[in-house]
C-alpha cells in the first residue's frame, strides 16, 4: 500500500509507515500536520536516533501504529 502523505515541513513526500506511527503515537492519534523523522526529531527537541530506538520499543510492546 503506497501512502501520499508528505511532511507538513520539509514536503519530503510519501512518508513511511514508522514516521506517520510516531507522529500518532508522540503527537496524539488525531494529529493533521505529520513530520518526517527528521522534522519531528527536531520538533520533539531529541535525535533521529532516539525516535527509530522508540520505533522499535513500541514495535515490541506490540503497538498497532509500526
Amino acid at each position: 500500500m503506497t501512502n501520499r502523505i508528505n511532511c507538513y515541513i520539509c514536503g519530503k513526500e510519501s512518508l513511511t509507515r514508522n514516521e506517520i506511527g510516531l507522529n500518532k503515537k508522540l503527537i496524539g492519534q488525531n494529529v493533521k500536520k505529520i513530520h518526517c523523522l527528521c522534522c519531528l526529531a527536531e520538533y520533539l527537541e531529541v535525535t533521529e536516533e532516539e525516535l527509530l530506538a522508540k520505533v522499535e520499543e513500541f514495535k515490541e510492546q506490540g503497538c498497532k501504529l509500526f
